[in-house]
């Protein structure tokens, strides 16, 4: 992988799982973990792109979109300083990085994190986590924008419905990035540590 790299990970939060269970493919978690843990130990920048709403709603768009309209419906959903906007305790470690939206479904708009990758000096950024449906489209379409290359773990991502889900990762994801597996990415790290 050229230029340095950093590790998104798109919400992997209490709240999203937890609301949407048929995001839990098998293997979405342990194969995030194993990634993360990975990362870690290389000394590659792991961000967790967290989305949350103020219980006010200040800052987020609440009718510019059917899918916010029918998630605002419950007026605790997803609120700034409850549980449910925590990333799982499996993945989160203590030097990692948060990257919080209030609005939209893709981390970069409205955020620091683009000015926060290039701080660090990342060219390259690998996506994983939640969703195929809007969430890791939006990252690597806008990260491609900024000038980023893109690489989404293949088997660390999930959708919905699955057909669906694989569809966007085949017909629209592999246009943005590259596409590749837990066991190859840990592959490629470990063979980038011994050709140094």
């Amino acid at each position: 992988m050229s230029g340095a790299v950093a590790v998104l990970v798109m919400e992997m939060q209490r709240g999203v799982l937890g609301s949407f269970p048929d995001l839990c493919w098998p293997g979405l978690i342990p194969n995030s973990a194993a990634l993360l843990t990975a990362a870690r130990a290389r000394g590659i920048p792991v961000v967790h792109c967290t989305a949350a709403f103020r219980a006010d709603r200040a800052g987020t768009h609440t009718d510019n979109c059917p899918f916010i309209v029918r998630l605002l419906r419950d007026p605790a959903h997803m609120l700034e300083g409850t549980p449910a906007v925590d990333v799982l305790p499996e993945l989160l470690g203590p030097g990692d990085l948060e990257s919080r939206r209030y609005h939209g479904f893709s981390p970069f708009t409205g955020t620091t994190l683009d000015a926060r990758l290039r701080a660090l000096g990342v060219r390259h950024v690998v996506a994983l986590g939640v969703s195929l449906n809007l969430g890791i489209p939006g990252l690597a379409l806008e990260a491609v924008n900024l000038g980023y290359r893109v690489t989404v773990v293949e088997d660390a991502v999930s959708g919905m419905p699955r057909e669906y889900a694989l569809a966007v990762l085949k017909h629209t994801v592999s246009l943005l990035a590259t596409r590749t597996t837990t066991a190859a990415l840990l592959a490629d790290w470990s063979a980038a540590e011994v050709t140094r």
